[in-house]
């Protein structure tokens, strides 16, 4: 999946209408604009419903959107800070230059998403799965794949620092475009990930950490 990277890119751009006052739970939010608006803790739209929507600008704090459900929405230059994104459903969806901090998104499940330029520091995404993300351009600091499935993501560009993978799951994870891979733990986890043979030696002493190997010259 291609990112697009304006709003009007979007195939249903005209049809967008700009939202007014608060979240709702179990909303439907169907070809809806949301633009520099401001959600507070107070703000919930838990189990929502998010279906050809654009997110502009905004700000996400502290809320709940636990359940909710995105259908091909964009996100861009919005910030998500102690937001619950746990258990929701993305398919088809973009952010682009977003920063996610502290977020919960444990049992999430990702199909076809493009994170683009994006930060994402402490995302707990414990038992999410993901499906043909792309995490490009980015910078995944402390983020929490543990217990987490991952088939056909990939990470061009992309710095991982002190990302955890215990106990994850990789299925064709294509990690040769990332420009760093730093790894809090789950190395044993990397069966099953594409790497290139300078990664590798990158990887060497950890790997041999993590495998019990003792390395001696002499």
């Amino acid at each position: 999946m291609t990112a697009r990277s304006e709003l009007a890119d979007l195939p249903y751009a005209a049809h967008l209408r700009p939202h007014h006052g608060p979240l709702g739970v179990e909303g439907d939010y169907d070809t809806v604009h949301f633009e520099q608006l401001s959600f507070e803790g107070g703000d919930s739209a838990r189990g929502a419903r998010f279906l050809e929507s654009a997110v502009t600008d905004c700000v996400f704090t502290g809320t709940d959107l636990r359940r909710a459900r995105f259908n091909d929405v964009f996100a861009t230059g919005s910030r998500f800070t102690g937001v619950s994104l746990a258990e929701t459903d993305w398919l088809d969806s973009s952010l682009t230059g977003c920063s996610l901090a502290g977020v919960e998104a444990f049992g999430a499940v990702l199909r076809r998403v493009v994170f683009r330029r994006c930060k994402l520091d402490s995302v707990n995404l414990r038992g999410a799965r993901l499906h043909e993300v792309v995490f490009e351009d980015c910078v995944l600091r402390d983020v929490d794949f543990g217990e987490a499935r991952l088939d056909g993501v990939t990470f061009p560009g992309s710095k991982l620092e002190q990302a955890r993978f215990g106990r994850a799951v990789l299925k064709k994870a294509d990690l040769r475009g990332a420009l760093t891979i730093d790894l809090a733990d789950g190395y044993d986890a990397l069966r099953g990930a594409i790497i290139s043979s300078p990664q590798l030696l990158d990887l060497a002493p950890a790997l041999a950490q993590t495998l019990g190997i003792t390395v001696l010259d002499r």
